[in-house]
C-alpha cells in the first residue's frame, strides 16, 4: 500500500494511452487496485510489483506475474490450473504469465519496461526454473505487441474473439511465449538492448514469493 500515491501519480499521466490495460485513476482507485492484487497474491494466483526508479524512488508503473501454473504434486485429470501444491505464498510455479503491465508517460522510451522484463524473466527462468513464460496483448494494441516482439518472444498466434476488452468490445488476443530452452537467446537480445545504459539492472527484490521490506517493487536503474 505504500506505493498507492505513486501509482495514482503515474496513472494520471496520459490517460489516453491506457485504452487496453486497466490503470488506476486516482488515489482511491490505486488503493483498490493494490488490494485486489494482494488478494490474488495471497491465493497464489499472482505476484504484483510496482515499477520504481532506483535513482529517486519514483513509482512509474506496475506489472505482475499472473496465470501461475503448478505442475507439482499428484497428477489429476482433468488438470486443475492455478492451484499451488502446498503453501500458496511459497509455492514455485512451473509456468507463468507476465502481464497487467503499464508505465507512466515519463518513463516510456527510457528502457524501464525492457529492464523490468529482464528482471522478471531472469527470476522466472533462473530462480523459479519455469518451463514457459506467456505474454499477451489485445491484438489492436500495436505498441504493446511491438514491445513484446522486441524482447525476442515467439508469437503463437492470435486467438479470435478471445475475451471482452477494456472498452467493452470483444477482442482478439495475440499470444507470445518464451520457453526455458529459448531463454539464453532471449536474455542476450534484451541485454544487448540495455547495453547502452550506464548501470546494470538492479537485483530482483527477493528469491521467494512472500513480501519483505524490499518485495513488491522492481527497482529500475
Amino acid at each position: 500500500m505504500r506505493h498507492a500515491e505513486g501509482l495514482a501519480w503515474a496513472g494520471a499521466q496520459d490517460r489516453a494511452a491506457y485504452a487496453y490495460t486497466p490503470v488506476p485513476d486516482g488515489l482511491e482507485a490505486a488503493h483498490d487496485y493494490i488490494a485486489r492484487a494482494l488478494t490474488d497474491q495471497a491465493a497464489g494466483r499472482a505476484l504484483p510489483f510496482a515499477l520504481v526508479t532506483a535513482a529517486d524512488g519514483r513509482v512509474v508503473g506496475s506489472t505482475r506475474f499472473l496465470e501461475l501454473d503448478y505442475w507439482g504434486g499428484p497428477v489429476v485429470w482433468p488438470p486443475t490450473t492455478g492451484v499451488p501444491y502446498g503453501d500458496p505464498l511459497t509455492a514455485v510455479p512451473d509456468a507463468a504469465e507476465i502481464g497487467n503491465t503499464w508505465i507512466a508517460g515519463c518513463a516510456r522510451g527510457t528502457g524501464a519496461n525492457t529492464e523490468a522484463k529482464l528482471l522478471m524473466l531472469r527470476h522466472a527462468f533462473d530462480t523459479w526454473g519455469v518451463r514457459r513464460i506467456t505474454l499477451r496483448a489485445d491484438a489492436r494494441n500495436t505498441r504493446s505487441r511491438a514491445a513484446i516482439e522486441r524482447l525476442g518472444a515467439t508469437c503463437e498466434g492470435v486467438r479470435r474473439a478471445h475475451s471482452r476488452g477494456l472498452d467493452g468490445v470483444v477482442r482478439d488476443t495475440a499470444f507470445y511465449s518464451v520457453l526455458h530452452e529459448e531463454w539464453p537467446t532471449v536474455r542476450s537480445i534484451i541485454e544487448l538492448r540495455l547495453s547502452a545504459t550506464t548501470h546494470p539492472p538492479a537485483p530482483f527484490p527477493h528469491p521467494h514469493r512472500n513480501h519483505d521490506d524490499a518485495a513488491g517493487q522492481l527497482l529500475l536503474t
